[in-house]
């Protein structure tokens, strides 16, 4: 009797050895398994800069500052020689700077054809180094380019503006390649926003920027 239940224990002892290595194989397969990976955080939008240039910086800050898409608007100046230069640099109309900005958006929402098309539809692009009253080649109109899509882009809706005569005048805006960019004074930066009684805010700014929102109504930020 003793000895059949100690052959029963042997019995039990060795299924229960086999049973655990059956399980070795699974165990480990379980324990090296892919886990799930949590969900990859979407990569932010790509941004794009345009450099333009197009009269007094102060009104095209204000205007395009309103589109969507628009992230950024920085006024500065760009196009010369002089390194660093000031804003009475600039004014004296020497150092080869126009009065250009700097502008930051995403092209998901706003195209570069976009801003051109604003461009050259609120400011008159047929005028040699003038703007309305403001002359001196600071007010030249210019397209830097920043790479060779923005360049193409650039001659076809220059192009396409002239075939359309939507000026009397060719289109004198300069297509050139990008160089510097050179941030203005502080001062310079929302001064439409901050200054909206002074003269040239009044008299010159608002009528612009009022024309400019009649016109582009389904590109502004609400």
């Amino acid at each position: 009797m003793i000895q059949t239940k100690l052959l029963r224990r042997s019995l039990l002892n060795c299924m229960g050895v086999l049973a655990l290595a059956s399980a070795l194989p699974a165990l480990s397969l379980a324990a090296n398994a892919p886990q799930a990976s949590p969900d990859i955080a979407k990569a932010p939008p790509v941004k794009e800069v345009a450099t333009l240039a197009a009269g007094c910086f102060w009104s095209m800050e204000a205007i395009f500052k309103q589109l969507k898409g628009v992230e950024k608007v920085a006024p500065g100046y760009s196009g010369g020689k002089t390194v660093r230069p000031s804003y009475e640099d600039v004014e004296t109309g020497t150092t080869g700077h126009a009065e250009s900005l700097d502008i930051t958006y995403d092209p998901s929402v706003i195209s570069f054809a976009d801003l051109l098309q604003v461009m050259l539809t609120v400011r008159n692009p047929t005028t040699v180094n003038q703007q309305g009253n403001d002359v001196g080649p600071q007010y030249r109109s210019i397209i830097f380019y920043h790479n060779e899509e923005q360049h193409k882009i650039a001659l076809a809706t220059i192009q396409k503006f002239n075939a359309a005569h939507v000026w009397s005048k060719p289109i004198v805006t300069a297509v050139t390649p990008f160089t510097h960019f050179y941030r203005a004074e502080d001062y310079h930066f929302d001064y439409y926003r901050l200054h909206p009684e002074q003269g040239y805010c009044r008299y010159v700014i608002a009528p612009e920027i009022h024309e400019f929102r009649s016109k582009f109504k389904s590109k502004l930020k609400q």
